[in-house]
């Protein structure tokens, strides 16, 4: 029996999906949502607006909230200028903490599909290919998975140890293996 079995799933309405670019967090978040028949946020998905214009924070904040005041869902993403209005609304947090040579592979192979495939993001964006030569983290996903590794790990293992995570069932998957494990133990509605 996997140590994800059990009662706990039942206690999961409210489920922050977070890690670094890359790390499979959209993924993992969209295949629980479907399990669980969920409604599911991709942060990424409202506030990359057409041309890559962000969406305004109080826009973005606003939908946020209005999708947070539903009784289950699954949010996937990093923004901290909307963790204050998802981490207290949420009742569990799994965060996807893999090695940095399996975020790069994986966010080196997406990136370069995405671009060769011309596949649409969000909101009519593709991600060209120029950026994927640009060394600029601002402008290529990849380089901004290779600088952020750390900090983003840092920033979880920080946040998650002040009091406004206290309340949170924290699930943090370092594998591919566990990630697959926690998935197969999540009950079919």
């Amino acid at each position: 029996m996997s140590w994800f079995s059990g009662y706990r799933w039942l206690e999961m309405h409210r489920i922050a999906v977070v890690g670094n670019s890359g790390s499979g967090k959209s993924t993992l978040a969209l295949r629980m949502a479907k399990k669980l028949e969920y409604p599911f946020l991709e942060l990424d998905s409202i506030y990359h607006q057409p041309g890559w214009e962000p969406l305004p924070e109080d826009e973005l904040r606003a939908r946020v909230a209005d999708f947070a005041l539903q009784q289950e869902w699954i949010i996937d993403g990093n923004y901290s200028v909307v963790r204050d209005l998802i981490w207290p609304a949420a009742d569990t947090l799994v965060w996807l903490d893999l090695p940095r040579r399996v975020v790069m592979k994986r966010v080196l192979l997406r990136t370069l599909k995405r671009g060769v495939t011309r596949e649409e993001l969000w909101n009519g964006n593709r991600e060209p290919l120029s950026n994927f030569i640009s060394f600029d983290p601002e402008t290529n996903v990849v380089a901004w998975a290779w600088t952020r590794h750390d900090s983003v790990r840092e920033k979880y293992e920080s946040a998650l140890a002040r009091s406004e995570a206290v309340h949170l069932k924290t699930y943090r998957l370092q594998s591919a293996g566990e990630v697959e494990s926690f998935l197969s133990a999540i009950p079919v509605r």
